[in-house]
């Protein structure tokens, strides 16, 4: 059976019909891609997994391969990988055999098939002007046989009127006869216009859209045969690496029966084994005569031993004990005044150096905008200089919003920078002449020479005058310690005298000894410091060197 004889009326379906065939190779082109995609992803999957399981470096001295579980995983994992080399295989197939030959066969089809609907839509605009020429003959024909026809009435009606001359009656008689005349001739072009169309519409129902139709009819033919051959070959892809697949399945399985679970245990025997007796029976040791001497013994050593653990927990409660003030989280600030002095220069000068480029880049377009207004003052026909005055407002006030801004993170700039210089002298205290290193005795409230908080009188005799250290910050009721409101340290403290650390609140240091800095002074003459096994408390601020931000 042929389209060109048996839907010779369905020139629409047919069409469609071409198209839909073209939709589904597209369709099924789409799908091979994405099956091919996935082959590559899990082949890809597969070789992470082997090289997550995969010894980094395998040596023979290693004692994991003299067991053959251990073995035949490594040989399971080397079969895995083969098994995903086969996986790419069938993906580089897919998109080599199936993927590229039905792009390039699509792309032909479309062609064709353009070609021939172009050939039918050719012949039919034929056959409609053929019918134009038909119908434009007709109308013609129609009109002079209506005028021959009044021509004729008008003659006979001059002929029996008496009163009209011999000359208008014989011209009525000629025009009469030259109508009839015009008429036999558009019946005879309207004769000849028939019969061609007839001729032509022949030649296009029976010949021409025919052969238009059968050869669409062969052009989805080959492409149906050509999508079967692509479904078959879609199987015939993973068919053809299946005999490698089993393969890999066999040695897998292969392995797995040669696990041996009585070699595995001699092997750890023999690497193992110490070759020594077991243990004898114990004896009875009578230790019945000394009951009274270890009892007594006993009990002091019970007694020096509670008293070591009373010190030791009284040391550890001290700890514990030490009650710092909850801190709560501090809002962020716009002077960064929430952040530690280095850490809030460092944001106010890169806060600076960002609007000093905005400002840089609005000076910029603004004398830009200064040389455009010039050049249209200077040239009227590119522009209106004063269409331009909106935008130089509106970046003047963008410049001014910018010159503040910087004035005031400059002044914040510059206090934070003063602060952090006055802090570091009043920190680095420390005597030229000290012959040994200072300190202090908490017990008596003395100082040495060298001590920063001792200070001498103008009388000859240079007796020290002691100014006592400030009382360590007052403890509130409610401050305890969790290690859940530990706050981080700011910066580094370094001991440049020793300290006792006796009173309520302190620490003790040694010369030298570097602490977290936590807190810095408040104006009270104390920095709360704490060590790295979490011990925290006060330190007289003049008997520390501090480095903030040096974390």
């Amino acid at each position: 059976m042929e389209w060109g004889s048996e839907l010779w009326d369905q020139y629409d379906i047919i069409e469609r019909q071409t198209q839909w065939g073209i939709e589904l190779v597209e369709k099924y082109v789409k799908f091979v891609r994405d099956r091919s995609e996935i082959e590559q992803s899990y082949a890809k999957q597969l070789r992470t997994l082997v090289k997550k399981y995969s010894p980094k470096r395998v040596l023979k001295e290693d004692q994991e391969l003299k067991f053959s579980q251990y073995e035949t995983f490594i040989n399971i994992l080397n079969e895995l990988n083969d098994y995903a080399g086969q996986r790419e295989v069938i993906a580089e197939n897919l998109i080599q055999y199936i993927f590229a030959e039905l792009m390039k066969y699509l792309y032909e089809n479309k062609q064709e098939r353009k070609m021939h609907l172009l050939e039918g839509r050719k012949a039919q605009q034929n056959l409609e002007v053929s019918y134009k020429q038909l119908d434009i003959a007709k109308k013609r024909f129609e009109r002079d046989c209506k005028e021959a026809e009044k021509a004729l009435q008008n003659a006979e009606k001059v002929d029996n009127d008496i009163n009209t001359t011999k000359a208008d009656v014989e011209k009525a008689k000629q025009q009469a006869n030259l109508r009839n005349q015009l008429a036999e001739e558009s019946k005879n072009e309207y004769a000849s216009q028939l019969q061609k169309y007839n001729k032509d519409q022949n030649e296009f129902y029976f010949v021409e859209m025919p052969n238009v139709f059968n050869k669409l009819q062969d052009m989805d033919e080959r492409r149906t045969r050509k999508l079967c051959e692509a479904y078959k070959m879609f199987a015939d892809t993973e068919q053809k690496v299946m005999p490698i697949v089993g393969k890999c399945l066999d040695e897998m399985k292969k392995a797995a029966e040669s696990v041996n679970e009585n070699g595995d245990s001699r092997v750890l025997i023999e690497a193992h084994k110490s070759g020594f007796e077991r243990p004898g029976e114990l004896e009875f040791e009578d230790y019945s005569q000394l009951i009274n001497r270890t009892s007594s013994e006993n009990s002091i050593g019970s007694l020096k031993s509670e008293s070591k653990v009373d010190q030791r927990t009284i040391g550890k409660n001290k700890t514990k004990r030490w009650p710092f003030s909850k801190k709560n989280k501090l809002a962020v600030s716009e002077d960064f005044s929430h952040l530690p002095p280095e850490q809030r220069r460092k944001k106010l000068q890169q806060k600076i150096d960002d609007l000093n480029r905005e400002l840089q880049k609005q000076v910029d377009q603004r004398e830009a905008l200064d040389k455009m207004k010039d050049v249209y003052q200077r040239n009227p026909q590119m522009g209106d200089p004063n269409s331009l005055e909106p935008r130089i407002i509106e970046t003047n006030q963008h410049i001014d919003r910018l010159h503040h801004e910087l004035q005031k993170y400059e002044s914040w700039l510059t206090d934070a920078e003063g602060k952090v210089v006055s802090r570091s002298e009043s920190s680095v205290q420390c005597t030229p002449h000290c012959d040994q290193s200072p300190s202090l005795n908490n017990n008596n409230g003395s100082h040495d020479k060298g001590s920063p908080d001792t200070t001498y009188s103008d009388d000859s005799g240079q007796e020290p005058l002691q100014e006592p250290l400030p009382q360590p910050p007052p403890l509130s009721e409610f401050d305890d310690f969790e290690v859940d409101d530990i706050i981080h340290p700011i910066g580094n403290s370094t001991a440049l005298y020793p300290f006792d650390g006796n009173s309520e609140g302190t620490i003790a240091m040694a010369e030298g000894e570097v602490l977290h800095l936590i807190e810095e002074d408040k104006g009270d003459g104390w920095t709360r410091v704490r060590r790295s096994d979490g011990e925290e408390g006060y330190v007289p601020t003049s008997y520390v060197k501090v480095s903030i931000g040096g974390m």
